[in-house]
């Protein structure tokens, strides 16, 4: 009598952990592709109400192409009348192919606006996705939005170009100043 009065309580304790597990759902609009236009892109999601208490972590795929390398910064934010209301923005990652993580996001401001930021440098051809990950903290409705923009890795030979012209134009300020003097 004793064990099975011990086994119907752990399993009572079981069941009311495991319910307040299963009342946590993950929503979101995901995958998203971005339409990159000149190498950047505009994204983001919006949150139904009655949302409490429930996660998102949303991805928005894009493909790098071509020899060069790209340089990769994005943007994301959230605003609300205050910390408590609408949603709370927990993590921003870049991912590569075979959902390698490739770095983490920086928060930049947290509460009532949410800002992150990510940068990456040198990308080489493939398949990658930006993961927005949070929570919805009220039932109020919530959203947010964010901007990428690739830019071409400059090749050695720009450097040795630009080096080159700063050269000539110090050669020719010492000599107009000795032809002064």
């Amino acid at each position: 009598m004793k064990k099975s009065l011990i086994a119907a309580i752990v399993f009572a304790s079981a069941s009311f952990g495991s319910s307040a597990v299963m009342a946590q759902e993950v929503v979101g609009n995901s995958p998203q592709e971005l339409e990159l236009i000149d190498n950047s892109a505009f994204f983001g999601d919006t949150f139904e109400a009655d949302n409490e208490g429930n996660t998102f972590a949303d991805r928005f795929t894009f493909t790098v192409d071509g020899d060069v390398g790209m340089n990769l910064d994005a943007i994301i934010s959230s605003i609300s009348r205050s910390a408590d209301v609408g949603l709370d923005i927990t993590g921003l990652a870049l991912y590569g192919e075979d959902d390698t993580l490739i770095t983490n996001g920086t928060m930049l401001q947290s509460g009532a606006i949410d800002v992150w930021s990510i940068t990456s440098s040198n990308l080489a051809a493939g398949d990658y996705y930006l993961r927005v990950s949070g929570n919805l903290v009220s039932d109020a409705g919530a959203s947010f939005g964010g901007a990428v923009m690739l830019a071409p890795v400059p090749e050695p030979e720009t450097y040795g170009m630009m080096l080159g012209g700063l050269g000539v134009l110090g050669f020719l300020a010492r000599r107009r100043k000795a032809k002064q003097a």
